[in-house]
């Protein structure tokens, strides 16, 4: 049985906070029944608290919860890649080039990175790729546009679970993000928007080829 650590701000934002981590490591698989009994056993708590972390990440859209089947870990497939993706296309170039033509601080993707660079395992280089992408946009001087973004980062890291799993791209990935990096530090907006979009498209266009999502650059620029 899996302890308790204490202090946790509640059980049930402990349990929330597990079952996301397994899921976007990869432990939890999509398509995996997500029982609340054996999870209750497994995290020392009663039903409740796990009951409450399910509908939350229902929410989120990681999980699924259906009449037969019961609560399940959500499948990955082409469509949600490109309902997913289309969102950050839509929303992320944006949100970077408005950040960076404000002159905000890019310190915290910088870290981000780093930590990528030192990860080990393929968890922590997962949640330092996140984070760099979430200090890309936070920053925009828009919270509703940050907000909407942050609505679909967990899929987003669903979606790139799945993809590394099959086919591991840190490296090529690792690159492409110290390009946006410096473009976005050297004051270029726009260039740093259009690596961006493309850095985006083309990973999902690896992963899901018949998802439809264009690799080429925004606003139709090679």
């Amino acid at each position: 049985m899996t302890s308790v650590p204490t202090p946790i701000p509640s059980r049930t934002q402990y349990v929330l906070e597990e079952i996301k981590r397994r899921i976007l490591t990869g432990r939890l698989t999509p398509g995996q029944a997500l029982v609340e009994t054996d999870l209750a056993a497994q995290f020392g708590v009663s039903k409740t608290p796990v009951r409450e972390a399910l509908k939350t990440l229902a929410g989120t859209g990681l999980v699924v919860n259906s009449q037969y089947k019961g609560v399940t870990v959500r499948m990955v497939d082409a469509d949600m890649a490109r309902e997913v993706y289309d969102v950050r296309l839509l929303l992320e170039p944006e949100a970077l080039r408005r950040a960076v033509r404000r002159g905000a601080s890019l310190d915290a993707a910088r870290d981000a990175l780093a930590r990528a660079d030192r990860a080990t395992d393929t968890a922590e280089r997962s949640l330092a790729n996140r984070e760099f992408h979430r200090a890309l946009y936070v920053p925009c001087g828009n919270p509703l546009l940050g907000r909407m973004l942050d609505e679909v980062r967990d899929q987003a890291a669903l979606v790139s679970a799945v993809a590394w799993a099959a086919d591991p791209s840190w490296d090529r990935e690792a690159g492409e993000h110290q390009e946006i990096l410096r473009l976005a530090l050297s004051g270029d907006a726009e260039a740093a928007a259009r690596a961006l979009h493309a850095h985006i498209a083309s990973f999902v266009e690896r992963a899901f080829p018949s998802a439809g999502i264009p690799a080429q650059e925004e606003d139709g620029q090679a």
